[in-house]
């Protein structure tokens, strides 16, 4: 997956996730998407701005996850997800993500 498709994906995903309230940033080997979701509808580009939760994971890891090949806890408990910023955030994210 390209780091577009990866961004295309999440936009369409989070779109109407008024109840994130709040900004995220997905940082892969591939760069970086950040999600504005303290606006209606969010916004999704890949602008390397300050973010209330910042997700270091790599696309293939992140594929894993979408697709429930790979744990999002088991990837967070092994080291393959690294958050830092507001962990709340990321649990709501994990949830509009599916």
């Amino acid at each position: 997956m390209t780091l577009q498709e990866l961004t295309d994906n999440i936009r369409s995903r989070v779109a109407n996730a008024d109840s994130l309230d709040a900004t995220a940033k997905l940082v892969t080997d591939q760069g970086v998407v950040f999600i504005n979701a303290k606006q209606s509808p969010a916004t999704v580009s890949n602008d390397d701005a300050p973010a209330d939760c910042e997700m270091h994971v790599s696309v293939n890891d992140l594929e894993k996850m979408g697709t429930g090949d790979l744990n999002p806890m088991m990837a967070f408990m092994t080291g393959k997800l690294k958050v830092k910023g507001d962990m709340g955030v990321a649990m709501k994210l994990g949830q509009v993500m599916g």
